[in-house]
């Protein structure tokens, strides 16, 4: 089909449409410049909320579509997001029990995934087949095998992919990133790396589902167990979701906060196409924290509670430099004052994660957390967590993305339900 004649049918069946679609509009796949992109958020729970907020104050946003399995978190999240929309137009907002169905409507440009973390690659790899744009957040994957297929159905389709990990996008981890790049402090000899507990199994008792709680769609493709409050909290209970603490859900506070603090130790050693190459545990049954790391340039990264929560300590043969997102310390005192070189090495710019995926939508370019930086974070999480249940070294190859033991190399993946499948694109 000729291209003149192409637009012309796609803007003729977009008629029907409040918001014209604009999959043409800038041609060879850009968006038009002062066009709307149109989302969709599937999982509408505490984090989704956040996520409105700050993915509605880009200019170029509008929502137009919500799911969730539970009733009443869809119908405020639709209500939040009405009112969101109120303040560009007036447009309509339709909830769907299913994000499939959700996936179908084409006038939608882009998918916003705020899911538990089992659900992330299935509805990424569909949302891509779909032919949408995808912001999913971090942890990217709960198994490496996951990560690897979202990566591949991302690039097949041609999907602009953001991942959640939004400490890219602020100047205290971009600061300590290129000042060790740079080696402001010399030469890295060891990271300290403070994040919580590594995963564990779920022993919670099963309770009666909720009335407005799809509880087998909630469950998805992991296998099935009964429904408890902690994994699914009602809306009145305002605190976090603890299925990020078990397996087949999460990944405890290892892909939690360390899918945000073990991203920027990859970030400062230029390792966003790769990662470590051994685990080394602790021997202690059900350990906390003990466990090392080692990248094949020598650098070691240990897993431990050195003095602040959610913090990084690199330490090198200068230098010392601390991060969260509270402080940038250093020791000498200023080198996190100092000022880069024009012959340095500069980390990708970004100081709204948010408008940064939107860019790179209109743009046809990767975001400042793409969808292989997002699985080779995830695959760290998730190797640190297989070594914690094996107890044993493990060494990890990243180019074949395989360990050296068979047991571990079986904990890549982890079985479906029918009759899902994230193979299958």
């Amino acid at each position: 089909m000729q291209r003149k004649t192409f637009i012309k049918n796609t803007l003729i069946g977009a008629a029907a449409f409040t918001i014209v679609p604009r999959h043409v509009l800038g041609g060879k796949g850009f968006l038009a410049p002062n066009d709307r992109i149109n989302l969709g958020f599937i999982g509408n729970g505490k984090q989704a909320g956040g996520l409105l907020k700050a993915i509605s104050a880009v200019p170029e946003t509008m929502v137009l579509a919500a799911c969730d399995p539970d009733k009443k978190k869809l119908e405020h999240f639709v209500s939040l997001a009405k009112t969101a929309n109120a303040k560009k137009t007036n447009a309509d907002v339709t909830a769907y029990g299913h994000y499939r169905e959700l996936l179908e409507r084409k006038d939608i440009d882009a998918v916003v995934v705020a899911t538990p973390d089992h659900w992330h690659a299935q509805i990424t790899i569909d949302a891509a087949k779909a032919g949408k744009d995808i912001y999913c957040e971090k942890p990217l994957a709960l198994t490496i095998a996951e990560g690897r297929a979202m990566v591949d159905a991302v690039r097949k389709y041609k999907r602009v992919l953001q991942t959640g990990s939004m400490q890219r996008s602020q100047y205290n981890f971009r600061q300590a990133g290129e000042l060790v790049l740079n080696g402001y402090i010399g030469q890295v000899k060891e990271i300290n790396v403070s994040v919580g507990e590594p995963v564990k199994q779920c022993d919670l008792p099963s309770l009666p589902v909720p009335e407005y709680l799809d509880w087998n769609m909630w469950i998805g493709p992991s296998l099935y167990r009964g429904y408890n409050p902690t994994l699914s909290p009602p809306i009145e209970d305002n605190s976090w979701a603890w299925w990020r603490g078990y397996r087949g859900f999460g990944g405890g506070y290892i892909t939690d906060w360390g899918a945000h603090m073990f991203d920027i130790v990859q970030w400062a050693l230029d390792m966003d196409d790769s990662g470590p190459v051994a685990f080394n545990p602790p021997s202690t049954p059900a350990a906390q924290s003990g466990l090392s790391f080692t990248y094949a340039s020598g650098i070691v990264v240990n897993h431990k509670q050195w003095g602040d929560g959610n913090a990084i300590q690199f330490i090198g043969t200068e230098g010392t430099i601390e991060v969260s997102r509270s402080f940038l310390r250093s020791n000498p005192e200023n080198i996190v004052k100092l000022q880069l070189k024009p012959s340095d090495k500069k980390l990708y710019h970004s100081n709204n994660h948010h408008q940064d995926w939107i860019t790179a939508i209109k743009k046809r370019t990767k975001p400042v957390a793409d969808v292989e930086i997002g699985h080779r974070t995830a695959t760290v999480c998730n190797a640190v967590n297989i070594a914690y249940e094996l107890q044993r070294p493990l060494k990890w190859n990243p180019k074949k993305e395989k360990f050296d033991d068979d047991f571990a190399n079986l904990m890549i993946s982890r079985p479906y339900r029918a009759p899902w499948n994230f193979n299958d694109f």
